[in-house]
């Protein structure tokens, strides 16, 4: 327990260094463990066991199925029993809390569940089932909400809960996400203030400068975790802390906040795992694994724009060659794998590893399919393409070529790639669904995001799901399939070795192992529209041990019954093989 308190001063040093540290760690401590519970006697030490092979997300909102009778959980959770057990084991239910904007993450209340959804209860039954996470949006609040209401009245505590800067201030190198000023003058008992807007006018940036802040957000955490949360996700906790003259991302406290939230969920009775959601490039992202003692999962995000660049442009070089540079995970770490989110594809991520012009192809490729580019400001006053907003089975519709018959078969390539890389595989709702692009949510809303969170009539869904012949029911029987296969092998743990293979650009391959050796796993994906073939050598195949194709089943011959004749695995176009002994 000293020692646990002696860390926690530590960090809090490092936030506050002129808070009276014992004062404001029994106060952490007692927000975190408001009973009689106590922090445990060592606390969790890193390790690869707080996932398995079984481990995978489906990501969806609370709402993602209506039918005007029901509640919205009430369908989320029959889905999940209906189509998801066996498939899944976790479920990312995105901001479920009273808000005003921006789809939920314009929070009003974080604790109470927003009654157009349910109700706790209807919560703790999915999380009775499935490994729940909830967002922790802890950048900032609705303007709305009671706590920006009482700021502007002059309120205690939330007089000094919000950001305040003048336009005055050096604010000329702050990285911004959105096209929006970034202060907004608004009328106080005290007069006229700006506040600090880094996503829009609606959405109140929090100054995380008074420890009372922080206070709060540990007890916000602590009431998701009685109520079954085991992840929480930091959204865009990147923007945390504010200082002029600064980029105002990423600034020492931030990760100094993210290492005391890591420490006491590691202190936690119950298993809590820790996921930032910073949506920047390689390194800024890797950063939040700190020395494995900040997030235990980071969202890998190049891989959205990677994997779409290689299906429409039939070379998987990119994607090689920046994995080839991706570092394991450290111990008691992981990544989170995805192509889709509620949000669009995001360019950032891409900036250094993809060239400016092929990026400009996959934009005026996506155009060409029906889907839309936001953007955002520069330092310098201009603008540049922050994201991508398409569902990512539209995106993958067409190649630079244009289209073919080929597009589920490519499809399906993408979120097999997902599946068979090192850490835990996500999926957003509408990838499980094949669902089209929503262009009319885009003109009712006036929102480009719009368009990849369509609405499903849940009876009209079960219609097509239990029809064979609907795209909705072959995409979601053929990863759910894949799912099923990859839960069963040790080779996929999160934390397994992994390897990428120098093959033909057309293909992306990777040696996967498991922790204890038993098990290698050669996954092959061809992203090109051509027959490729790949001798077996160039795998290295062990001649005495049987190799199958897990997908298709097909025995691999490893012997050639021909002296100086190679064989060879023939992949058909968008065909995957996972080869395993």
């Amino acid at each position: 327990m000293a020692t646990f308190v002696t860390r926690i001063n530590s960090l809090l040093h490092e936030i506050y260094p002129d808070a009276e540290l014992d004062k404001l760690s029994s106060l952490v401590i007692e927000a975190f463990w408001p009973t009689e519970k106590k922090p445990g006697v060592t606390g969790r030490h890193p390790g690869n066991d707080l996932w398995t092979e079984r481990d995978a997300l489906l990501i969806t909102y609370g709402d993602s199925f209506i039918d005007g009778a029901h509640k919205p959980l009430d369908l989320l959770h029959d889905f999940l029993l209906r189509r998801m057990q066996s498939v899944v084991n976790s479920v990312h239910i995105l901001p479920f809390f009273p808000y005003t904007s921006d789809d939920g993450f314009a929070v009003t209340d974080f604790k109470t569940v927003n009654p157009m959804l349910g109700d706790w209860p209807d919560i703790n039954r999915i999380s009775e089932r499935f490994q729940l996470m909830s967002d922790l949006v802890l950048n900032h609040v609705s303007s709305q909400g009671e706590w920006f209401n009482q700021y502007r009245q002059n309120n205690r505590p939330y007089d000094k809960f919000f950001f305040e800067a003048s336009p005055e201030d050096d604010l000329k190198d702050v990285v911004r996400p959105r096209t929006t000023p970034l202060l907004q003058q608004i009328e106080t008992a005290n007069g006229a203030r700006h506040v600090w807007c880094t996503f829009s006018h609606d959405q109140i940036d929090l100054d995380f400068r008074n420890p009372e802040v922080l206070l709060e957000f540990i007890r916000i955490i602590r009431l998701h975790i009685n109520n079954g949360v085991r992840i929480i996700r930091l959204d865009a906790v990147a923007f945390l802390w504010k200082q002029a003259g600064t980029s105002c991302v990423h600034l020492p406290q931030t990760h100094a906040i993210v290492k005391l939230m890591r420490l006491l969920c590691d202190y936690a009775e119950e298993q809590v795992i820790l996921l930032t959601e910073t949506n920047v490039p390689k390194a800024e992202n890797l950063s939040y694994f700190g020395n494995h003692d900040e997030a235990h999962v980071i969202y890998n995000f190049p891989l959205p724009p990677l994997v779409l660049h290689a299906m429409m442009s039939g070379t998987a070089a990119y994607l090689k060659r920046w994995q080839r540079g991706m570092p394991p995970a450290p111990l008691g770490c992981t990544y989170l794998n995805f192509t889709a989110s509620h949000d669009g594809i995001g360019m950032r991520p891409a900036e250094g590893v993809l060239p400016a012009t092929e990026q400009e192809r996959m934009i005026d490729t996506v155009r060409d399919s029906g889907g839309l580019v936001s953007m955002r400001t520069l330092p310098d006053g201009g603008e540049a393409p922050y994201e991508i907003n398409t569902t990512y089975f539209e995106a993958t519709k067409r190649t630079f070529s244009g289209e073919d018959e080929f597009h589920q078969a490519r499809f399906i390539c993408s979120q097999t790639i997902v599946m068979s890389l090192e850490g835990i595989p996500a999926f957003y709702i509408h990838s499980m669904l094949a669902t089209p692009n929503d262009h009319e949510a885009v003109q009712r809303r006036g929102m480009n995001r719009a368009i990849n969170r369509h609405r499903w009539d849940y009876q009209s869904l079960n219609s097509l799901l239990d029809d064979p012949e609907s795209e909705q029911s072959q995409v979601l029987k053929a990863l759910s399939e894949l799912l099923r296969i990859r839960g069963e092998q040790p080779a996929f743990h999160p934390n397994a070795t992994q390897f990428t293979i120098p093959l033909d650009d057309r293909l992306f391959g990777l040696w996967r192992q498991s922790l204890d050796r038993r098990q290698s796993i050669f996954a092959l994906h061809n992203v090109s529209d051509q027959v490729v073939e790949v001798e077996t050598e160039a795998l290295n195949l062990i001649d005495d041990e049987k190799w199958t194709d897990l997908i298709s089943g097909v025995l691999i011959e490893t012997e050639s019954k021909v002296e100086h004749v190679s064989r060879v695995i023939t992949l058909k176009p968008y065909q995957c093989c996972w080869i395993s002994n």
